[in-house]
């Protein structure tokens, strides 16, 4: 095979990887593409540039979200919500960058923002008191076989939020693209204002009311405390259910769950909060539970929803080999396995299971409890950030 057409092959996998979300950053979809491109090993140097990739991941854009009305309508709210990001942490000379900045965003794309501060989980608590959800996450990545630590605050909200938090005398660097090798672009508040009037037809009269109607959203464990109470009420079959109530029963598997992954802030959600759509429609309960969590779980938490009844298809073999075929192929696969003997198991009347707030307080604690020490950059800041 031709060096070029490798590259090409391994530049659209490593796309589809990122522009379906299985992927973040270019450096792991590069390696992890070239896995499943090529038998053998790829020398980092004939992998393809991110530019290449980001090329093929705009081609794959085009190609799936048409509707270029649509696109420049969620641009312009993810714009004005950016602004308003800007404004609440103005202390931390916050700037616009990537995606959202330069117009081409995608499905999923995420709202990036540096903001400064030695002090992460302060800032962190600012977003906390604003009323809403967030996790400190320290990711390193290699380049060139260089460790580096960025260190993230991840935001749920209308869209995806992450902060990059860098050291306050890193204010005035110039951070630069890892795929023009340029000064990345970016935008402070007043700045990113003038684009939303140029380019989005706000006013100022139409900007400030747009912007007062943005609010903090209520914590996502109250949000789950609601939805989880009703349960109690809920009688379900004896012969599926000999143990009882709805909620009882969430309870077992949460504690199941927990025995397997005790660390696993993602999948104990998925198990506690699994069955909350039988309190809003018994009929399709995954559908009612995904609707009632939008925006308040991680896409794995919601893909574990959504098909843990055909987990027990999985376990029963009633399932189709072509559907057994796709969701063998997805990532969590083992995952929803996992969750379905978990689910399984939660079914035996007179166990002790924990209180509600009992399990809820332990998934809230998790991160204090196995987060462990900060880990400190010692290298000098450059942009090595994913596409958003």
């Amino acid at each position: 095979m031709k060096d070029s057409k490798l590259r090409r092959q391994i530049a659209f996998e490593a796309a589809r990887l990122m522009y379906s979300r299985q992927e973040t950053e270019y450096f792991q979809a590069k390696i992890k593409a070239s896995r499943r491109t090529v038998r053998g090993w790829v020398k980092p140097a004939d992998l393809p540039s991110n530019a290449e990739v980001r090329d093929q991941i705009q081609v794959l854009t085009r190609l799936h979200e048409t509707d270029a009305d649509a696109r420049h309508g969620r641009l312009g709210r993810m714009r004005l919500r950016a602004l308003w990001w800007l404004r609440q942490l103005d202390a931390h000379h916050a700037k616009l960058i990537g995606s959202v900045l330069t117009g081409s965003v995608r499905d999923g794309s995420d709202i990036d923002i540096h903001v400064f501060g030695n002090h992460p989980d302060t800032i962190a608590d600012e977003v906390d008191s604003l009323g809403f959800a967030c996790q400190v996450v320290r990711k390193q990545v290699v380049k060139d076989g260089q460790p580096r630590v960025f260190t993230h605050i991840r935001i749920d909200d209308e869209f995806p939020i992450e902060l990059t938090v860098y050291p306050l005398k890193w204010i005035g660097h110039r951070f630069k693209s890892s795929i023009t090798g340029k000064a990345i672009e970016r935008a402070s508040a007043s700045q990113l204002e003038k684009l939303l009037v140029f380019a989005h037809d706000y006013d100022a009269a139409s900007l400030s009311t747009s912007l007062q109607q943005i609010q903090g959203r209520p914590d996502r464990f109250q949000v789950f405390q609601a939805l989880m109470v009703p349960l109690e009420n809920v009688v379900q079959s004896p012969r599926w259910h000999p143990e009882g109530d709805a909620l009882y029963h969430s309870l077992q598997v949460f504690g199941l769950a927990k025995d397997e992954s005790p660390y696993d802030e993602e999948f104990l959600l998925a198990a506690l909060l699994h069955d909350i759509g039988k309190a809003i429609d018994p009929d399709d309960h995954s559908v009612a539970a995904l609707e009632a969590l939008d925006g308040y779980i991680s896409p794995r938490t919601a893909w574990l929803i959504a098909h843990h009844m055909e987990a027990h298809k999985i376990h029963d073999h009633t399932i189709g080999a072509r559907r057994r075929r796709r969701l063998a192929s997805h990532p969590w696969f083992e995952d929803l396995l996992l969750l379905g003997d978990c689910d399984r198991g939660g079914r035996v009347a007179g166990v002790s299971v924990d209180t509600l707030q009992q399990a809820l307080d332990y998934i809230e604690s998790i991160e204090e409890m196995f987060g462990g020490d900060p880990v400190q950059p010692s290298w000098s800041p450059h942009d090595d950030e994913p596409i958003r």
